[in-house]
């Protein structure tokens, strides 16, 4: 791209997601508004603003032919739409009670971020065959299961901090700390996953991935700076982190996951002349790994991210654990959750 675009936002240049979140240190002055029309509008998405990827990277004809993998994908990009769709409704709560300009410009742009997500998940599936007249009617019946069971609680929670008490500090810490941390290693895998099988799919993949290592950064300074100024806040940020763990231990959302993961299996194989030797993590061959694997490699970046934003925060990255998760009687907290 271009030596004028900021680094975290080039398309070349940008760290992938785990580093990037991990690594990088972003505030809401920097990525103001200017930054998003400027960085994000004529960098990241130069080229890719219509369908999030380049017009010569494509859509390989298998994809668009019914198949375990075209399942898998259609699945994934479907839940993963209407996640986005449901986080663009929740963001704009967020807006009105910013606590100042530099907040309220990020989380707008944030909010565009994520309605866009939404858009190049959705059609992307149009690409891949589905019907434009009746994508959204389709996306709500098949994920109708999966937005009662995980969708909806995570939506209730996330409004009763932010729209019913009015606590944009604790709505940051859901929503950075709880969903997206939990959600964007599963972003991370996708990216790594669809890149060998499907120029267009692994480019949508990556242009999301660039969007949430801003989201995730911005607002780990938000809530630093916060407790901070105001340390008696701690107590009940703390409480709000807990919650949201004890949330996400009850929501049954692996069991999408792995299914998907096992229809992806199934394809992979059918495909294997197409990934050959390509590694998904350093000296690991994809063709070489399990659905059980790929989800539990999610999980340890889970951890990975984890750790690094609640250190660079000051905060006990214990609190993140449950208790069924800490004595390993089963499988607990946002560690658990890559949907």
């Amino acid at each position: 791209m271009s030596d004028a675009v900021a680094p975290e936002a080039d398309w070349d240049r940008a760290p992938g997601l785990l580093d990037g979140a991990k690594e990088l240190t972003l505030g809401p002055e920097q990525c103001n508004l200017a930054y998003w029309i400027t960085e994000v509008a004529q960098g990241t998405l130069r080229d890719r603003g219509t369908t999030g990827h380049h017009e010569k990277a494509l859509v390989p004809d298998f994809l668009k032919e019914p198949g375990p993998l075209r399942e898998a994908l259609v699945l994934e990009f479907g839940f993963r739409g209407l996640s986005e769709e449901i986080a663009t409704r929740l963001l704009g709560h967020y807006v009105p009670i910013a606590p100042g300009v530099p907040e309220l410009e990020f989380y707008a742009t944030q909010l565009l971020d994520e309605a866009r997500h939404a858009r190049v998940f959705r059609n992307h599936l149009v690409e891949l065959g589905m019907p434009a007249a009746t994508l959204l009617r389709d996306i709500d019946e098949m994920a109708a299961d999966y937005r009662a069971r995980v969708l909806k609680p995570v939506e209730d929670f996330t409004l009763e901090i932010v729209r019913d008490q009015q606590d944009f500090v604790g709505g940051v810490a859901v929503f950075a700390i709880v969903i997206e941390g939990v959600l964007a290693p599963a972003a991370e895998l996708s990216e790594r996953k669809w890149t060998p099988l499907s120029p267009a799919t692994g480019e949508i993949s990556r242009g999301t991935a660039i969007d949430e290592i801003r989201h995730l950064t911005v607002a780990s300074t938000i809530l630093r700076d916060h407790v901070a100024a105001r340390p008696e806040y701690r107590p009940r940020l703390l409480e709000i982190l807990r919650a949201g763990v004890e949330l996400w231990d009850r929501v049954p959302d692996r069991e999408f996951v792995i299914h998907r993961e096992e229809l992806f299996q199934q394809g992979m194989a059918e495909h294997a002349d197409l990934i050959g030797d390509y590694e998904i993590w350093p000296g690991v061959r994809m063709l070489d790994t399990t659905a059980e694997q790929r989800y539990d490699m999610a999980e340890r970046w889970t951890d990975e991210m984890a750790e690094a934003r609640m250190a660079y925060m000051g905060l006990p990255v214990d609190v993140l654990a449950t208790a069924e998760g800490t004595d390993g009687a089963a499988a607990g907290g946002p560690a658990e959750k890559a949907a």
